[in-house]
């Protein structure tokens, strides 16, 4: 039995995917593994494609997008390893960069999940864990990503800062995001009612409810070529994320989501079955 299950969730990012799985390849890490696609139904040629070229990998196929959440916990639970790594099919993995985030967690039997430093294809950080996510806390994380993304220069030596400290957050990126198979099963797995978006928060968020911790490791580094997906679906995918931030608030913070319902209306975006 592998040690890791990897846990690629895919829908119509055939090109990425295999990159993906050939930076796996390529910085194959130490520890013995295995790598499950769980693909969404895509209509790409994305299964055909893992079936001819990446025979190795074991390939899930639910019949029908079932959104991300759901479809890492088909990953999970048709897995047995002792770590689980969720990994988005647009990332490319550094070399030692798995191996680093699991000797992290076998170092710190306190710590439940741990996520890398995250990179676009430019080298630039991306801010990819934080407090969790509330009124004041977004709007802060907010502003300094797009003052960041902008190129403000006190916000990118910020950024810069931030990500090269080890630090203990609220939450890490689900981008890339490892977690101890008894402490997601703990947790409950991930929350189905997000189909996109937000789970990632929400899940680190129930494994420190358990009393654990979730550690940010700059030492390890994978690059996110973000935003790939959503370009080829903008309005399906912001329709997603408003319907995230919507549940969140409603799980979380059910005093605010009036204001949030509220705050969407006038600003045109609240999603149509909420309109």
């Amino acid at each position: 039995m592998a040690d890791l299950s990897i846990i690629i969730v895919s829908f119509n990012t055939r090109p990425e995917l295999e990159a993906c799985l050939g930076s796996l390849v390529e910085h194959r890490a130490r520890v013995s593994h295995e790598i499950v696609v769980v693909d969404n139904a895509s209509s790409d040629g994305t299964t055909t494609a893992l079936r001819e070229r990446w025979p190795a990998v074991r390939l899930i196929e639910p019949g029908r997008n079932i959104g991300f959440a759901a479809a890492n916990n088909l990953g999970i639970r048709a897995s047995t390893s002792e770590f689980v790594l969720l990994l988005n099919s647009d990332t490319r993995v550094g070399a030692g960069s798995i191996d680093t985030l699991v000797d992290q967690l076998r170092r710190s039997p306190d710590v439940a999940a741990a996520g890398p430093r995250i990179v676009d294809a430019s080298g630039r950080a991306e801010l990819s864990f934080g407090r969790q996510i509330a009124p004041l806390s977004e709007a802060r994380q907010k502003l300094l990503t797009r003052l960041h993304e902008r190129g403000v220069s006190l916000a990118n030596r910020r950024v810069e800062r931030l990500t090269r400290t080890r630090c203990f957050p609220d939450w890490v990126s689900g981008a890339c995001l490892l977690v101890r198979r008894r402490d997601a099963v703990a947790a409950g797995l991930l929350d189905e009612r997000y189909f996109l978006y937000a789970e990632d928060v929400d899940f680190c968020a129930a494994l420190r409810a358990l009393g654990r911790r979730v550690a940010f490791v700059p030492e390890a580094e994978i690059v996110h070529l973000r935003g790939r997906a959503r370009a080829s679906r903008p309005i399906a995918s912001e329709q997603a994320y408003r319907k995230a931030h919507l549940a969140f608030y409603a799980k979380h913070h059910p005093r605010w989501l009036p204001w949030l319902t509220l705050y969407l209306r006038f600003r045109g975006k609240l999603p149509r079955e909420e309109s």
